[in-house]
């Protein structure tokens, strides 16, 4: 039996690399509660992302409910129906009311065109999703949002070590959320941070994420318990010191699949890469009617030859039970997102996937 192929995997260090790390960890006695590894990991992701503040947390997810409280959002926040659950649950956690609205065709972002359509009194903020790690259109969102006096928080999950013109792309909106889970570009085994424009803010998020304590004595807010461990930081901090050779066998990996794939008909591979803004976290296709099957018979046939490729985001999050009733996430409101998530497939790529393994997947598909 052939080897199972997953669409990612945990790109791990050496386990002798993490030893000393973990021998600082036991002489030190301190496991969580902003320890040395913590504080040098903060630092550490500031100089190599180009931002001026982050903050650590235990998880993605965590971070983006924090982020919403930080900024005290209430009322409606528009968002997008095409992206993991965790972006309009983190809204409903907090009481607001997310409103879907639909996506550009060709980056699958949240579309600018749309969002004022959707804006109400009630309206407070705007989430939008770098989605795959491709930048949204940063400039149009902030002109919105600054005519109509709303905030922007940005799901920036898949977006590490993404630039754009101005430098990192997570300098954009009012914060920016990243997830460190096991099967992004940049992991802690599980992990996130908020980027922060000022220290002020930083501080007011690290008494958020810890409970609302100020001191021994004083609990200033509701806060969560969105800690970091000394462990995750640790690992963070080794995963560091291999990035670059991570980012350099991804974008092989995304290279090797678009020249093989080109000449297919009824594959599209989203999005060209851009050199300059792509960390090609992901490598979505879309299966097109062109194509001999659909996209869920393509996924079955990888499938039965062990090769484990995802449907990368289906159903929309709109679709689910929580969401389905709102007028907003009606699918006649969602063309593009809808036509995308019914013909998406995210194929594997991680640092350590194998030439003759990549090469499989590649004659899966041609060859149908």
């Amino acid at each position: 039996m052939t080897k199972p192929i997953y669409v990612t995997q945990p790109d791990l260090p050496p386990l002798e690399e993490f030893l000393p790390y973990l021998e600082k960890i036991w002489d030190s006695k301190v496991l969580t509660n902003g320890g040395p590894m913590h504080q040098q990991l903060e630092q550490a992701l500031c100089d190599h992302l180009g931002v001026e503040h982050l903050a650590l947390f235990a998880n993605g997810t965590v971070a983006l409910v924090t982020a919403l409280q930080a900024l005290r959002i209430t009322g409606e926040v528009i968002t997008t129906p095409y992206s993991f659950v965790a972006t309009a649950h983190s809204l409903l956690w907090n009481g607001i009311k997310p409103v879907f609205v639909d996506v550009d065709p060709n980056t699958l972002n949240l579309d600018p065109a749309r969002i004022e359509a959707a804006i109400t009194p009630h309206t407070t903020a705007i989430m939008p999703v770098h989605c795959y790690g491709h930048p949204c259109d940063v400039n149009a969102i902030q002109r919105i949002a600054d005519n109509y006096n709303l905030r922007v928080i940005y799901d920036a999950a898949h977006a590490f070590g993404v630039q754009d013109a101005n430098g990192s792309v997570l300098n954009h909106g009012d914060l920016s959320v990243l997830s460190f889970h096991a099967t992004k570009v940049f992991n802690t085994f599980e992990g996130g941070a908020i980027v922060c424009p000022d220290a002020k803010t930083k501080q007011r998020i690290d008494h958020l994420k810890n409970f609302g304590f100020v001191d021994e004595v004083t609990v200033v807010a509701p806060g969560i318990n969105g800690k970091m461990s000394e462990f995750n930081a640790a690992l963070g901090l080794l995963q560091l010191q291999h990035i670059d050779q991570a980012m350099a066998r991804r974008k092989a990996i995304d290279a090797a699949y678009r020249e093989q794939l080109a000449g297919v008909k009824g594959i599209h591979c989203l999005n060209d890469a851009d050199e300059k803004v792509a960390n090609h976290s992901y490598f979505p296709i879309l299966v097109q009617p062109e194509y001999p099957l659909s996209r869920d018979a393509l996924y079955q046939k990888l499938k039965d030859h062990n090769i484990y490729a995802r449907r990368y985001f289906y159903p929309l999050i709109s679709d689910f039970p929580m969401y389905r009733g709102m007028p907003s996430a009606q699918r006649g409101n969602l063309p593009v997102a809808a036509d995308a998530s019914a013909k998406v497939l995210c194929l594997p790529i991680y640092p350590d996937l194998l030439p003759q393994e990549q090469q499989r997947v590649i004659d899966i598909i041609r060859d149908a």
